[in-house]
């Protein structure tokens, strides 16, 4: 491999008082025989490129040249990056060019000859396939009038220039080639420059329309100015290309450490295979109607989440829209169970289907958050999502528990204990379903529930015939570690709840899991006895070929590398013992919680966790699988969800190129399955640092 750096410089120069162009020209990577890169590099004693490298040594030639430039007075710069060879030729690494994140606007030169129609357009719907803009198409006349079919494929969305033909002549010196081509470049740097400006300008009106336009959720307007508006260009992988409307406009990266709320787990290369394998499936179905019917993406994805996270229990797979809409169905499906194991329903005459009056409630955890609809709500403690600023129908039907916590302090594990301990649980009064969010409490505060005591809960309402539901919407999918929290609870549900990460977070799509007891309890002659619940998108194409491949490639030990296959965890996790020292109300883990510890090798570094959970800033840590999440130490209108406590320290780590967005005094990140433990050793270094100025900063705002 060489690196030439080659440098040609040449000014151009017209009347004395004109402005001086010039042209600069560096070759980043070359190799000495004419063939493809990937065989080069091969055939070339230390001549192979990681990707990485390859976008690394580009973005720093783009900076530093930019730079430089500005320093010697110039103002307007054009770049254009060329590759080696076609759209889809493969790269130094192996890797297919397109697959590359450039995502610059891109210039397809495309073949006039024989043939050249079909792999233009191949090459078109390579680059669109990944998330490209092409601004123009271009290629050489053969006589073959190419241009023609193409404009009409592409609609006059791209503009198609056509170059006369090359000479053929090695000798010429293609000067009279270049006078009779001047117009067809003229109009391309034309329109490269439009295309610029105007992409350029609508990033620059996008906050102002979005603060007049969006209704955002979760989120109070009026704390929100026009330049607090994230304006994000697009995604590959787990990072956000943000532009940062600064004196000099640019486009930056920032890690969703919020995993785009907790639906995020793709790599680059699985984002692209599920856009390959959705498009095929638009293609193909379009959407169809689900009730009566099967078509292969609703039944392979069914088939397998029933051989994974339902894997010996579960028979019936429901599909529907979201987490909270996979709730609402679970909370019918339990109440039925309940009705028929202990004979609430009246024997159907004729069409009466009239029930017992009676009184259904939930067992479940205070803490907990099911979603947004109105039933889900009613399964969840009272908290500032129920308020009757948010639901003024809310009554909460359930006995809400306060469990048992687990978080790391000062380095070690604590097991903190609720003011009270039920001990008659399942003997109160009124009829219940037993309702849970597995293991943490996400939209609670990230608190992880105690899995012991949620495992003794499990089995004594499932000895007092209580239907139980998992609520994995958050949890399922490898977000702990495991596929299943029932893994790490050692019991398992009746019916359960997921969503987010089923689809690797690219559309949405829920399900609901049930035994094939809970399935017959709705079985009868009768309609009127069967689940009627619906939506119009049930078991949607997309949403299930989407989960399909995802279930599939996070739990390949081939694509996802975190994967320990013969014991179905990430490599972050294994199996221990307890060690308890009582000192009431608090328990001191020693080693770990019930469920799991950190090990060598690993997603986040435990002598950093503990740094952090030490650091005076930070109230307890839980981190867990693909989550870290750190309680800052607050008082008063500080803590809590409504908290605004957090809001300076996530504004400086968004600089450093971390994207997170806070549950009051409560942050957290986190990243997917696939990630690498490098990435998140440079998450946690990012936020010390960062919380050492927020110490700094808050000790200066105490003593004025």
């Amino acid at each position: 491999m060489y690196d030439l750096n080659f440098r040609e410089e040449n000014r151009i120069s017209g009347e004395e008082d004109s402005s001086v162009s010039e042209l600069v020209c560096k070759t980043l990577f070359a190799w000495e025989e004419a063939v493809s890169p990937h065989l080069a590099a091969e055939r070339e004693s230390g001549g192979v490129v990681g990707d990485s490298k390859v976008i690394e040594t580009l973005g720093k030639c783009l900076r530093d040249g930019l730079e430089s430039e500005i320093e010697r007075g110039k103002r307007e710069i054009l770049c254009i990056v060329e590759t080696a060879g076609g759209v889809a030729s493969p790269g130094p690494s192996g890797s297919l060019q397109c697959d590359l994140p450039f995502r610059l606007p891109g210039i397809l030169v495309g073949d006039g000859r024989l043939g050249g129609i079909s792999g233009t357009i191949s090459a078109y719907e390579s680059l669109k396939l990944r998330g490209y803009d092409v601004v123009a198409v271009v290629f050489e006349d053969h006589g073959l009038v190419n241009e023609v079919p193409l404009m009409s494929y592409l609609r006059n969305r791209v503009p198609v220039l056509v170059l006369p033909p090359l000479p053929q002549d090695s000798s010429n010196d293609l000067m009279e080639w270049f006078d009779e081509s001047h117009n067809v470049f003229d109009s391309l740097k034309n329109i490269m420059l439009l295309a610029y400006s105007e992409r350029i300008q609508r990033l620059c009106d996008m906050p102002k329309r979005a603060g007049e336009l969006f209704w955002w959720p979760f989120t109070q307007h009026k704390l929100v100015p026009e330049e607090a508006v994230t304006v994000i260009d697009s995604r590959c992988g787990e990072n956000f290309s943000v532009y940062q409307d600064q004196k000099n406009k640019f486009i930056g990266q920032q890690f969703d450490a919020c995993a785009s709320w907790w639906t995020q787990g793709p790599d680059a290369t699985l984002q692209i295979e599920l856009a390959r394998d959705m498009g095929y499936t638009a293609a193909r179905f379009g959407h169809v109607m689900f009730p009566e019917n099967v078509y292969e993406p609703a039944l392979e994805c069914a088939e397998l989440l029933l051989q994974g996270v339902g894997k010996g229990w579960a028979s019936r797979a429901y599909f529907s829209d979201n987490g909270s809409t996979a709730i609402e169905i679970a909370l019918k499906m339990a109440f039925r169970k309940f009705s028929f194991d202990h004979d609430v329903l009246v024997d159907f005459l004729g069409k009466d289907t009239t029930e017992k009056c009676v009184e259904l409630k939930v067992l479940a955890l205070k803490g907990s958050y099911h979603g947004d609809t109105l039933g889900a709500m009613e399964a969840q403690a009272p908290s500032p999502y129920t308020g009757f600023l948010q639901q003024p129908w809310y009554s909460g039907r359930g006995l809400f528990l306060d469990p048992p916590t687990v978080f790391m302090y000062n380095s070690k594990w604590i097991l903190s204990l609720p003011e009270l301990l039920y001990s008659e649980i399942v003997e109160h009064k009124d009829i219940m379903v037993r309702h849970c969010s597995t293991v943490v409490h996400a939209a609670g505060g990230m608190h992880m529930v105690d899995p012991l005591f949620q495992r003794i809960l499990v089995k004594e309402c499932q000895n007092h015939k209580i239907p139980v539901i998992f609520d994995e919407v958050f949890t399922g999918f490898w977000r702990l570690g495991v596929e299943t929290t029932a893994d790490l609870l050692g019991c398992v549900p009746d019916i359960a709840c997921y969503g987010k990460l089923l689809t690797g977070g690219v559309i949405p799509l829920a399900a609901t899991l049930a035994t094939n007891a809970v399935f017959d309890s709705f079985v009868g002659d009768s309609k009127l006895k069967a689940l009627l619940h619906g939506h119009s998108y049930s078991a949607h194409a997309l949403g299930c070929a989407a989960a399909a491949k995802s279930i599939k490639w996070f739990k390949d030990p081939q694509t996802n590398h975190n994967i320990i296959p013969e014991r179905r965890i990430l490599r972050e996790f294994c199996i221990a013992k307890v060690d308890i020292n009582h000192c009431t109300p608090i328990y001191v883990v020693k080693n770990l919680v019930h469920a799991a510890t950190l090990v060598d090798d690993k997603l986040w570094d435990l002598d950093l966790i503990q740094q952090i959970s030490s650091h005076r800033t930070v109230q307890r840590v839980v981190a867990l699988g693909t989550l870290c999440a750190i309680e800052l130490q607050a008082a008063g209108c500080n803590a809590g969800y409504g908290s605004l406590y957090a809001a300076s320290l996530l504004k400086k780590l968004r600089e450093d190129g971390v994207y997170m967005r806070p549950l009051g005094n409560v942050i957290y990140l986190m990243c997917g399955p696939c990630s690498s433990p490098e990435v998140c050793s440079q998450l946690l270094l990012k936020l010390y640092q960062r919380l050492e100025e927020f110490d700094k900063v808050e000790e200066k705002l105490k003593s004025c």
